[in-house]
């Protein structure tokens, strides 16, 4: 019998099996944060793109995580200016792909499978991780929270895009509203898609902690918002980058506090490429 959405949910919501190991994009030319399990070879990867003025510090819970979850995360520190380059952002997601399908890491203990990559952000990070993956063809599953619009368009890039994505959206978000920025980019989608909104989520509420720019965008960190949007992600990526077929139903499924606004084509049972 298969398990329900809300028993999913509640293991999903819990940190993984794996120690997690940290380490510093730094060390081999880029900077920021990377988050592995102790050991493991032939690994999924996701890169992880930064909101508008947030530091990679403020998404440290979900990078640990994912690394919990047996996946190798990578978080470029990079454009945090109040007039970042979108493209060049885009370009930092895609070098630090290869940094981690190219080095061994750790105690060279732990490797990563390219055929098994993907891209996430939040904000314009978000909308940067569509503009790599655009430009990538490694890339097998994109996931965005909040995402915003960006230059170059990311809705005109999603329309290449031809890998599963999950498209987060928050329902109370007055900095990039979903109807003019996640909803059109998940309606371009050219793969497998899915747009959920969590309800009562702001802008802010996928960060984590506190910081300055509270003072000029709205909302804060929300600790519901991050626990569902940390249990979709996982199971999103663990289906189309693994191929872990038990966490379908959770992809599928109602979840409370969220709803499904598009759902298009078979994302949540997309097979990883062949190893």
């Amino acid at each position: 019998m298969a398990r329900r959405a809300k028993q999913l949910l509640a293991e999903l919501g819990r940190p993984g099996p794996h120690e997690v190991l940290r380490g510093d994009l730094a060390l081999v030319g880029l900077p920021g944060m990377v988050l592995t399990p102790r050991a493991g070879l032939g690994l999924p990867a996701v890169v992880f793109g930064h909101g508008w003025l947030q530091p990679v510090t403020r998404y440290r819970r979900l990078l640990h995580h994912l690394a919990s979850w047996g996946i190798v995360v990578a978080a470029p520190a990079t454009q945090y200016g109040p007039l970042p380059s979108h493209r060049l952002l885009a370009a930092d997601l895609r070098t630090a792909l290869d940094m981690c399908t190219g080095v061994r890491l750790g105690d060279g203990e732990i490797s990563v499978d390219p055929g098994r990559v993907g891209l996430a952000g939040h904000s314009t990070g978000g909308g940067c991780a569509v503009l790599a993956a655009a430009e990538d063809t490694r890339v097998r599953a994109v996931v965005t929270f909040a995402a915003a619009e960006t230059r170059p368009s990311a809705v005109a890039a999603a329309a290449t895009c031809g890998m599963p994505a999950l498209h987060l959206a928050a329902g109370e978000d007055r900095i990039a509203p979903a109807v003019g920025h996640a909803e059109p980019i998940a309606r371009a989608w050219a793969g497998p898609v899915q747009l959920r909104t969590v309800k009562k989520a702001t802008h802010l509420g996928f960060t984590e902690g506190r910081h300055w720019s509270e003072l000029l965008l709205d909302g804060r960190a929300q600790y519901r918002t991050q626990r569902l949007a940390r249990a979709l992600a996982t199971a999103f990526l663990l289906a189309v980058l693994t191929g872990a077929r038990k966490y379908q139903r959770l992809l599928e499924d109602e979840v409370h506090g969220t709803r499904i606004d598009l759902h298009r084509g078979s994302a949540a049972t997309a097979a990883p490429a062949p190893r």
